[in-house]
């Protein structure tokens, strides 16, 4: 279709026939994500407030298809890049993100802490130091005062402003670990994720939201106990990106949930559902 056709199109959207704006709405999703340039030039030349509201909800659905359709991709392939996983999460707040540049932060962080770092020092010697550039050196730390904000749950946003949930920032203290060659892993804990440090018969604890404080196998017990929950694997063992992913998911419909925003609750509903099917 030629842009006079698809201009044509866009100008009846501001139309008094709901019918023929449904149809038109419906036609111009249809041309798919390429059209998005488009519409977002002639949103920026409409005086109508209604072509531009209508403008801005396609633009927005076909953004989050397209972010369904990289997630889903990501998923069968077999989740094996956890920060593009994130990555595509956060770009349900922000459609332009630049992927590479925080490829680019992560490896800065890694070259940061990698000039105090020695492979032979002891697991234990280890987490200290990266907890030492980690925490004082990059500053990054929890973020209490707006705890439920779904910002927690973007990986851009605490990047940039090194402060975020437990899962977030287990997942860039996790990503710095694995460059460092660390074994270092996700646990889903009951209302809180940490790491844990497992090689052979070594096997330790990370509270990445306390400041990097190692705990034990014993500390978990005594954990889930005073929950009045019973023990299971999932609560010492390392698990997925994939479970990872669907627990920020969980996050981000509870923040969502806090904020009064019932659609953007059940967009991402749809995608946790995405995540969970086989």
């Amino acid at each position: 279709m030629e842009d006079r056709e698809i201009k044509a199109l866009v100008s009846l959207l501001d139309d008094d026939d709901a019918e023929v704006t449904t149809l038109v709405e419906n036609k111009i999703r249809s041309l798919g994500k390429e059209i998005i340039p488009f519409l977002e030039t002639q949103w920026e030349g409409s005086f109508s407030p209604i072509a531009q509201r209508r403008i801005e909800d396609i633009i927005h659905d076909l953004q989050f298809d397209g972010m369904e359709e990289r997630l889903l991709h990501w998923k069968n392939g077999g989740a094996l890049d956890l920060l593009e996983g994130m990555s595509i999460i956060a770009t349900f707040q922000y459609p332009d993100l630049n992927f590479q540049k925080l490829r680019d932060e992560i490896d800065q962080f890694r070259y940061d802490v990698w000039a105090h770092f020695d492979a032979q020092m002891s697991p234990v010697d280890q987490v200290k130091t990266l907890n030492s550039v980690f925490y004082s050196g990059l500053g990054f730390g929890a973020n209490t005062k707006n705890f439920h904000s779904a910002s927690n749950s973007m990986v851009n946003i605490v990047l940039e402003s090194r402060r975020g949930n437990p899962i977030t920032l287990c997942v860039i203290y996790m990503l710095i670990a694995r460059k460092l060659n660390m074994p270092v892993y996700g646990v889903n804990l009951p209302n809180l994720f940490v790491l844990t440090y497992k090689l052979d018969k070594t096997q330790f604890y990370i509270n990445v939201f306390n400041r990097g404080i190692i705990f034990s196998k014993n500390d978990i017990d005594h954990y889930i106990a005073q929950l009045n929950l019973g023990p299971k694997d999932s609560f010492y063992q390392p698990c997925t990106h994939l479970e990872i992913v669907q627990r920020v998911l969980r996050n981000l419909i509870v923040s969502y949930e806090k904020a009064g925003e019932p659609e953007k609750i059940r967009e991402v509903e749809r995608l946790l559902l995405a995540m969970v099917e086989e």
